[in-house]
């Protein structure tokens, strides 16, 4: 019997790459990024290893050429089991001293990348009643700081999104689940290429490696959960900071991230756009 197909935005490193080796040995795979060559390693050392079929499709998602292409692709993949828009970047600084131009970036990739794929992907699975995207958001929905008002802003989105989708789901009975992943900060190349240091940015006992993440997301998937936070810290985070008074949340929103807009000179981005 033919493998059910993941796809997987973003995955030439980080969390998308750390999702494919998971789900390799019982999934084919459709991975999509940017980076040409780091497709081509992962997927040679996945089909190596697991006899795998790898297809990989270098795409730009904030380009709309390369993102109508990959939409149509996952949308005529008639094994797709799961879709992960997990492709994001991240910048620094000031929203008015950061370009524009990766401001909207971001929008594009993490908004507009994600409605065109997911409404891709759920034309394809509802019509057979099985499988899941899995949004990969941030705990930043949740909390807001300083120099990171469109990162957070998006992240927001994307729950919201996933969120509305889980509810038409639930009203017509569907077999096909949905999930916000909301990650803290991940021992990725996403604040290396930043050039941040993460001991400035937050304590060792916050930091979780991306298999971490992956082992959380796929065993809420597996209970069908709607929003997965994983650690504990950051599951505290998600449940409080929402409810306290807004006067109160700004207060430490704004305390806790004291010194980190001098981390990062102003308009310092990822250029690799994955994770």
């Amino acid at each position: 019997m033919p493998r059910r197909v993941v796809a997987i935005t973003g995955a030439s490193s980080g969390i998308g790459a750390a999702f494919a080796r998971r789900l390799a040995p019982d999934y084919d795979l459709l991975l999509i990024a940017r980076r040409q060559d780091r497709l081509e390693q992962l997927a040679a050392e996945l089909s190596h290893a697991h006899n795998s079929q790898i297809e990989i499709f270098r795409a730009d998602l904030t380009d709309e050429a390369d993102l109508a292409g990959a939409a149509a692709r996952i949308a005529a993949e008639e094994r797709l089991a799961i879709l992960i828009n997990n492709a994001g970047f991240g910048t620094k600084g000031r929203f008015w001293e950061a370009s524009l131009d990766s401001q909207e970036s971001m929008h594009r990739l993490h908004v507009l990348a994600t409605v065109r794929l997911t409404h891709a992907a759920l034309r394809n699975l509802i019509a057979r009643e099985e499988g899941a995207i899995i949004n990969v958001a941030s705990v930043s929905a949740f909390v807001r700081s300083p120099g990171t008002a469109s990162y957070s802003a998006t992240k927001a989105w994307m729950t919201a999104f996933t969120e509305g989708l889980y509810l038409e789901l639930r009203g017509i009975r569907s077999q096909v689940a949905v999930q916000a992943l909301c990650p803290g900060f991940t021992y990725t190349e996403f604040h290396d290429a930043m050039r941040a240091r993460r001991e400035r940015l937050a304590s060792r006992s916050l930091w979780m490696t991306a298999e971490e993440v992956v082992e959380a997301s796929l065993d809420g998937l597996r209970r069908r959960k709607l929003f997965v936070v994983p650690g504990w810290r950051y599951r505290l985070v998600a449940a409080i900071f929402p409810k306290l008074p807004t006067p109160l949340r700004l207060a430490v929103e704004s305390r806790t991230a004291r010194g980190r807009l001098r981390e990062l000179p102003p308009g310092t981005c990822e250029p690799s756009r994955d994770r």
